[in-house]
């Protein structure tokens, strides 16, 4: 059955990648897997039709058959266990690179949306000054855990996996904050991911819904 996909009809993020449909984009894509992309609107995304395959109204949502998803680390795992390519066959490497999805997601992720969601929402505040830094004190504390972990390697844990997908796709957040810049290594951690074939197809395949969709496109 054709892989069905929901992305904004307009991001946000103006095509720079940071759109979460671009996770499961970039999983299809390492797997070699066809998908169609349905965009939806921020009005579409709160009637009950989309409200049924997510119920809190966000995007990106997977459908393939009778099965429906929504949850990118969700899908991401299904789509890695359902295809060959982004999960070791050996069990105790694979439960490690499951480790690492779980990790990006649940403690990598949150300092940094915490600090993306101030710098977006609080900076009128009168105490914003005061808290950024120890925001971005977060943010770092996990960097300096990440980067000792990887070391001069080039992947988390052996080989390209759904791990340093999911990972590299929570770094991306920062790219323009300056902070990698700090780490050598998660920079170019960071550009290796970005330079993989299959990140590149992802790439500018959600750029060219930007472009297409933009007033000045």
């Amino acid at each position: 059955m054709p892989i069905t996909i929901t992305a904004f009809e307009r991001s946000p993020d103006r095509g720079r990648g940071l759109a979460r449909d671009m996770r499961v984009r970039w999983a299809l894509e390492e797997v070699g897997q066809p998908y169609e992309v349905r965009l939806v609107s921020f009005s579409a995304m709160k009637e009950p039709a989309h409200r049924a395959l997510h119920p809190f109204g966000q995007i990106p949502t997977y459908e393939e058959g009778d099965l429906a998803m929504f949850e990118t680390g969700a899908i991401v795992f299904h789509i890695a266990e359902r295809h060959a390519g982004l999960l070791p066959d050996d069990a105790n490497a694979r439960a490690r690179a499951i480790t690492w999805m779980f990790a990006a997601l649940n403690t990598v992720e949150p300092p940094i949306l915490e600090r993306e969601t101030a710098r977006l929402l609080e900076g009128d505040r009168a105490w914003y000054e005061e808290r950024l830094p120890l925001l971005e004190d977060r943010v770092r504390n996990r960097l300096d855990q990440l980067s000792s972990r990887l070391g001069d390697t080039d992947w988390l844990d052996g080989p390209f996996s759904a791990g340093d997908l999911m990972m590299v796709s929570v770094l991306l957040r920062l790219k323009l904050s300056g902070m990698l810049d700090e780490y050598p290594n998660l920079s170019a951690y960071l550009a290796r991911g970005e330079a993989r074939p299959a990140y590149q197809r992802a790439f500018e395949a959600q750029l060219a819904v930007f472009k297409s969709n933009s007033p000045l496109g």
